[in-house]
């Protein structure tokens, strides 16, 4: 199947691609899944049992598309002889039959499936595309060049007819980010922009500042877009005109290591939303509060402002967000005060990105320990702005008490037995720590405005 830039459609089956399981041993250690990016209009693949580099494959985790879009997530154990095409088939039917038989009237194809005529996915797309807006990707980054670059080649390679990408270079201590967009700029519309203020929300707000009037489109540097990226962004914005914000889904880009399963685990950056559409505004405050849980409506990785809207809640907090003692949560904030100014967040899972969580345990504790600093230092935040709000926080209390202890809460649905429980540990003591790292930085924040009007 041949999916162009302009949503046309090629209806030529693909020649055969499955794979032959090797015939060989593994040399020693183990995957703990392959990632796969499946589309069901092709023949399903087979999974060897052991990598290229001679690990044993113990599952395969697939996004699951129908003519490139994404229906779900699938993890399915691989054999010691490999995964079969009908047994992969068979584990996507378990978890998505239904999705696919609402879309083709039948079970998974395992052998794909040609329609006689154009989807309407794709029909809908290369609508979008003709009147495509001029869109402002913007990609915050402090030396990390090996992982920015590899970024800002997903977006060029974005099948999208109109948008630039801006990066801004948190308080730069060497060259090496300068001379990564200057080799991207030679290829396509990219822009440099230096914030000397360390910390990620003063580089989101230079952003802003520096674009105005303009769709802004974020995406964190060690995250890859897909190819449909900014084209689903702009199927969201045109399908939604009352929209202040879309989010999109953000799936795993390898799951070379444990910590990185237990991290999709733990909800991984969707925390379990889905692929199904959603839209949260004031009328949906009586099935989801702008309050808690948070976050239901997305991720800072992988979400778009229309012009003006960050302008209106008072721009990202500065005391929030990586490089500050509250180390997140900057995207959470502005989310809530987008929807208790009455504003609307629509989530929009066909607009994928890919991300590079951590690989070590010890990376992936600090992270849990910054999620839990964050979630309280955002709220503490926002009730030293808007003190009013503690008695609607109040009421939402005991739930969130459920939700954070409770053994079968949704917090820990998903956790198998493999997964640390240190971690929900430290995600705790994070917790604990929010309304302090807050204060300290916000001070510290303040300071460092202070010193660069001197």
């Amino acid at each position: 199947m041949n999916f162009e830039m302009n949503g046309s459609w090629n209806p030529v089956r693909p020649a055969d691609t499955m794979l032959t399981a090797p015939a060989i041993e593994p040399s020693g250690g183990v995957l703990p899944a392959v990632v796969l990016d499946v589309e069901l209009s092709e023949p399903l693949p087979t999974v060897a049992a052991v990598s290229p580099d001679g690990r044993r494959v113990e599952q395969a985790w697939a996004l699951v598309r129908l003519f490139t879009e994404p229906l779900g997530t699938v993890l399915v154990d691989v054999p010691a002889a490999g995964l079969r095409p009908a047994q992969l088939g068979a584990g996507i039917e378990a978890e998505l039959g239904d999705v696919v038989r609402a879309r083709l009237g039948g079970p998974v194809p395992i052998d794909g499936f040609v329609p006689e005529t154009e989807p309407t996915f794709l029909a809908r797309r290369r609508a979008v595309l003709a009147t495509a807006p001029h869109i402002t990707v913007v990609v915050c980054t402090r030396e990390r060049p090996g992982a920015l670059a590899r970024c800002l080649d997903s977006l060029l390679a974005q099948k999208y007819p109109e948008f630039r990408i801006l990066v801004v270079d948190n308080a730069p201590q060497t060259r090496a980010t300068a001379e990564v967009v200057g080799s991207a700029a030679r290829r396509g519309a990219v822009d440099y922009l230096v914030e000397p203020k360390a910390g990620l929300s003063f580089a989101r707000n230079a952003a802003v500042k520096a674009s105005p009037g303009r769709i802004l489109a974020w995406i964190d540097d060690d995250e890859v877009a897909d190819a449909h990226w900014l084209a689903e962004v702009a199927r969201a914005l045109d399908e939604n005109p009352e929209a202040d914000v879309i989010s999109g889904v953000i799936v795993p880009a390898e799951l070379e290591t444990r910590p990185q399963l237990w991290f999709e685990q733990f909800g991984g950056h969707s925390k379990g939303r889905g692929f199904k559409p959603d839209v949260f505004s004031p009328a949906t405050a009586h099935r989801q509060s702008p309050l808690y849980p948070l976050p239901p409506f997305g991720t800072g990785a992988n979400m778009t402002f229309r012009p003006g809207v960050i302008e209106r809640i008072g721009m990202f907090d500065t005391a929030l967000g990586a490089g500050t003692a509250a180390m997140g949560s900057e995207d959470t904030l502005a989310f809530t005060q987008v929807l208790l100014a009455g504003g609307t967040i629509v989530y929009q899972p066909s607009a994928v990105t890919h991300h590079y969580h951590r690989r070590d345990l010890e990376g992936l504790r600090k992270q849990m320990v910054g999620y839990g600093t964050g979630l309280v230092a955002a709220y503490t935040g926002l009730l030293l702005d808007r003190p009013g709000l503690v008695w609607s926080l109040a009421k939402l209390a005991p739930g969130a008490l459920k939700d954070l202890i409770g053994k079968d809460s949704t917090r820990v649905a998903t956790l198998r037995e493999d997964f640390p429980r240190e971690l929900l540990a430290a995600n705790r003591r994070g917790m604990l720590a929010g309304p302090h790292a807050y204060l300290k930085s916000r001070r510290a924040a303040r300071a460092k405005v202070r010193a660069a009007q001197a």
